[in-house]
């Protein structure tokens, strides 16, 4: 598992090299893909750069169980993606595909169009004069000189880099009249009928707190700004194919103290766990767990899945996210492999220890990860799912309001229409002595809803050669509905056709005519408007 990595140094090779372009997109997430696939559809040369050695961002690295909300507004190369999933299994589309088939539609697509990623480039520092990035240039020394910019990252880094005002937590419900943000207790994926406690002696404080849980009560907070950032976890892609299976191995840091929570869980409410369990087409053992199952099977007839997080303890590794959209290039890699530790223990301990009931321990072991998968990192996807880290703050911020139809912008770029959906950020000691999760919410917005294009461009008085798809301006609360990989590809692709438009115009980004970019937009087959779905 060599590069199962966010960082090595040795990845970083010395060079003096100068790059000239028309456009830079940092970052080949599924955003940045298909950034660079337009712009040269457009005539302009790009140089698609990318922090590590994989490229796809979540839909390559195990999300392929599509959260995409309304189809219908899904349009242009976003929708052209599924489609050349679905030519993969016989199909006019599919939303739901196996990582290596996501691989391999963006590998072909891309030398389709003759761009070759540029990889292991991290950014080192930014050029900024009167407002324009001049240059960018990467650890070890490649510099690349634009005309346009582009940040395609999860973690928003060329956007900081350029001095772009963002922000990182939650914001208070105050700030934006907003009643969805903040520190929130709510009734999802918690330790509930079963309470559970947190000491690691139980019922004995002095023993101390079981490792992410927090003393203070912030039921008592609600709404209330703060530093917390959502969880992250690893998107994995399992089978129960004996000749695919990859049995669960035990980690070497393993910290058993990580999994209590869990032991006391799975020995908890059995009642309650009777009505949370899952069987798929008569085969598939009870687990109480998100296993989404791919629709095609393995060729020797059993599943394939995208399992992401699941109830009050599971894959996401609460409270251990908070220091990664500001963290060096080091820190996160010590906090990726903490995740890698957490998560791959936690399969272990599911599938192994004495401690957990049979019937969910036998049920676990049957899965393994995929022999056919990742191959290059041992069947573990290399991408870890960085749900939200910075985000912009520009001319429009995207709010709940907008998420609920209490007011709409004029200058649509894409739409979004999937759930307000923040995972949890912290574990708290509530007033009866026991743990309580914080910050799951989910809420379905009013319908499909407008994506200003000022929220993917910074204040003209920050930077005029720069946009912004993914880390764009938005709330806590709204990037959790706008954050699903189909619309980063939408906002992907009409920015770059707004890119190709400035340099064309010679004009700054701000300054590009929406009402010429919006009938670019269209003739490209986004969805603006539900007036303009077919």
């Amino acid at each position: 598992m060599g590069k199962l990595h966010y960082y090595k140094p040795e990845w970083v090779v010395p060079t003096d090299r100068v790059l000239k372009v028309d456009i830079c997109i940092y970052g080949s997430s599924s955003s940045g893909v298909i950034a660079a696939i337009e712009a040269v559809e457009r005539g302009k040369t790009v140089a698609l750069l990318q922090p590590g050695p994989f490229i796809g961002g979540l839909t390559t690295g195990g999300l392929g169980w599509t959260d995409h909300g309304k189809a219908h507004v899904i349009g242009g190369k976003s929708r052209e993606f599924y489609r050349r999933c679905g030519t993969c299994y016989g199909k006019s589309e599919e939303w739901y595909f196996e990582p290596k088939v996501a691989q391999r539609v963006y590998d072909q697509w891309l030398k389709q169009h003759d761009i070759s990623p540029i990889l292991y480039q991290y950014l080192q520092s930014v050029d900024l004069r009167n407002g324009q990035i001049m240059a960018a240039r990467m650890l070890g020394g490649l510099t690349v000189e634009a005309k346009v910019y582009l940040d395609c990252t999860y973690e928003g880094d060329l956007m900081a880099k350029a001095k772009v005002r963002y922000h990182v937590g939650r914001e208070g419900n105050n700030l934006y009249g907003e009643t969805l943000n903040g520190i929130q207790v709510r009734e999802l994926h918690q330790f509930v009928p079963a309470r559970v406690d947190p000491y690691i002696r139980p019922g004995d404080p002095s023993s101390g707190l079981l490792p992410q849980i927090e003393a203070q009560d912030l039921s008592k907070n609600i709404g209330q700004t703060d530093h917390r950032v959502q969880a992250y976890n690893f998107r994995i892609c399992m089978t129960d194919d004996p000749q695919l299976k990859i049995e669960w191995e035990k980690p070497e840091n393993f910290n058993p103290r990580e999994y209590i929570l869990a032991s006391r869980w799975f020995n908890g409410d059995k009642d309650f766990y009777n009505e949370q369990l899952r069987t798929y087409d008569g085969k598939v053992s009870e687990v109480p767990c998100k296993f989404d199952i791919f629709p095609n099977r393995t060729p020797g007839g059993y599943f394939k899945t995208d399992t992401n997080n699941h109830g009050p303890v599971s894959s996401d590794y609460i409270g251990m996210s908070w220091g990664w959209p500001e963290g060096s290039y080091e820190y996160r890699e010590k906090l990726f492999q903490a995740h890698v530790t957490y998560q791959k223990g936690l399969y272990w301990f599911l599938s192994n220890a004495p401690e957990i009931p049979d019937r969910y321990r036998l049920a676990y072991s049957r899965w393994g990860l995929c022999k056919d998968e990742f191959v290059e990192t041992g069947g573990w996807s290399p991408q870890l799912y960085v749900r939200e880290a910075r985000r912009m703050v520009s001319d429009y911020v995207i709010t709940e309001h907008d998420c609920m139809h209490k007011r709409q912008c004029d200058d649509p770029v894409g739409m979004g229409s999937y759930s307000l959906d923040s995972h949890n950020c912290t574990r708290f000691v509530n007033a009866e002595g026991k743990v309580m999760n914080e910050g799951d919410v989910q809420v379905k917005p009013s319908g499909p809803y407008r994506i200003s294009y000022r929220s993917i461009v910074p204040r003209r008085s920050e930077c005029t050669n720069l946009l912004v798809p993914v880390c764009c301006s938005t709330s806590h609360i709204a990037y959790g509905s706008v954050r699903m990989e189909p619309v980063f590809m939408i906002l992907g692709q009409s920015a770059a056709v707004a890119a190709c438009m400035s340099i064309d115009a010679a004009c700054a980004v701000q300054d590009v005519s929406y009402r010429k970019l919006g009938k670019e937009l269209l003739r490209a087959g986004q969805v603006l408007t539900l007036d303009s779905t077919s």
